[in-house]
C-alpha cells in the first residue's frame, strides 16, 4: 500500500446557491464537491504539488471507449505524449476491492499505461505493468 502525505490547505472551495464547489486546477473550472471529487482533487494536488507531475500533462475525467461503452478515467498522466499512469478514485466510504481493480484494468485495455493506481483517499494501491504482469509498488515513480 502507498503512503500518501497530502499537501495542506491547497484546495480552493466556494459556496454558491447552497452548493459547494471545488476548483479543479487541471480542468481550470469549479466543480461540485462530491465525496469522489474530494478524493480526486486531493490526489491531484498530491501528484502536482508533492510528486511534481506537470499539471499540463494530466487529464481529468478522460473519455475512453470500451467497445460500445463510453467511460471516464478519473486521472490520466501522460509522459512523452502517451498515457503513463491511470488513477481511479473512489469516495472514502468505498473499499478498494477486486471490482475496483477490475475497473481500472478494463480502462487499461483502452489506454495502456505503465502504472495503475486506485485510491479512496485513505487507502492507495499502485501497480506497475511489467512483462504482462501487474506488480504492486510501494511508492509512485518520479516523473523525471
Amino acid at each position: 500500500m502507498l503512503k500518501i502525505n497530502y499537501p495542506e490547505n491547497v484546495l480552493r472551495i466556494k459556496k454558491e446557491k447552497e452548493k459547494e464547489f471545488i476548483f479543479d486546477e487541471v480542468r481550470r473550472k469549479w466543480v461540485i464537491i462530491t465525496p469522489e471529487e474530494w478524493v480526486r482533487q486531493n490526489f491531484l494536488q498530491y501528484l502536482i504539488k508533492m510528486m511534481q507531475y506537470p499539471a499540463s500533462l494530466i487529464a481529468v475525467e478522460k473519455m475512453i471507449r470500451l467497445g460500445e461503452l463510453k467511460k471516464r478515467c478519473d486521472i490520466v498522466v501522460y509522459k512523452l505524449a502517451n498515457p503513463w499512469m491511470i488513477v481511479e478514485c473512489k469516495e472514502m466510504s468505498l473499499p478498494l476491492n477486486e471490482a475496483v481493480l477490475r475497473q481500472i484494468l478494463h480502462y487499461n485495455i483502452a489506454i495502456p499505461s505503465a502504472y495503475l493506481v486506485i485510491t479512496n483517499g485513505v487507502s492507495h494501491y499502485a501497480f506497475e505493468r511489467k512483462e504482462g504482469k501487474l506488480v504492486e509498488v510501494d511508492k509512485l515513480p518520479s516523473f523525471i
